[in-house]
């Protein structure tokens, strides 16, 4: 709503915020219905929200299953379900924000990892499925905010000498990598851009 608030006072009714529960699919409809009675239009969805957490084997539960899963898969088909016909209308685009660990697994992370390769795949069968009319395309986030429930400057330190580039990312750098894609890649369909300093390279 902040960010809303900064934006309309800037430009009057230039932006609105909405919410859902993105596990439910019935909401997720309700979701994109009211962002075109607001808009009437719909240029583009980033299927941005996730969650992120350890889940060590032994210790893993059907609810972190579908927690992991439904944020980091389900919701983003069927948010590009939902959206499609009105993507389809202007010729518009979707960006999946996927992860680096989408290709490397991260220990301990025997959910998130596949929910993230699961959501790789899903960017590719979109582009084909949604061709010609909608461009399909990732982006892969690297080291770019450390985890808000802290860690340690000697693990931040062993994750930046895997990093080429030897410094961790920004938000403006994924930010910058979705408007590429959206206003400036016409001719860019299925394809995941990795932003992470060149980390992916190698480790």
């Amino acid at each position: 709503m902040a960010l809303a608030d900064e934006l309309n006072a800037r430009r009057s009714d230039s932006a609105a915020a909405f919410q859902a529960d993105l596990l439910d699919v019935s909401a997720i409809r309700g979701l994109v219905a009211s962002v075109i009675d607001w808009s009437g239009r719909l240029d583009c969805l980033v299927n941005n929200a996730s969650t992120f957490y350890p889940t060590p084997i032994g210790n893993i539960t059907e609810q972190h299953w579908n927690d992991l899963l439904g944020s980091n898969l389900k919701a983003p088909l069927f948010l590009s379900q939902a959206a499609a016909p009105h993507l389809r209308d202007g010729g518009g685009a979707i960006i999946n924000i996927v992860d680096i660990h989408a290709q490397r697994p991260l220990r301990n992370h025997a959910v998130y990892g596949p929910a993230k390769a699961g959501l790789a795949m899903l960017t590719r069968a979109l582009a084909k499925d949604l061709a010609p009319e909608i461009r399909v395309n990732g982006v892969s986030p690297g080291a770019i905010l450390w985890p808000e429930d802290g860690m340690s400057e000697a693990a931040q330190q062993t994750i930046l000498r895997q990093v080429p580039l030897e410094r961790a990312g920004e938000p403006d750098d994924i930010a910058g990598c979705v408007l590429y894609l959206l206003r400036d890649a016409a001719y860019v369909t299925g394809q995941i851009i990795a932003v992470d300093g060149g980390r992916s390279i190698g480790w």
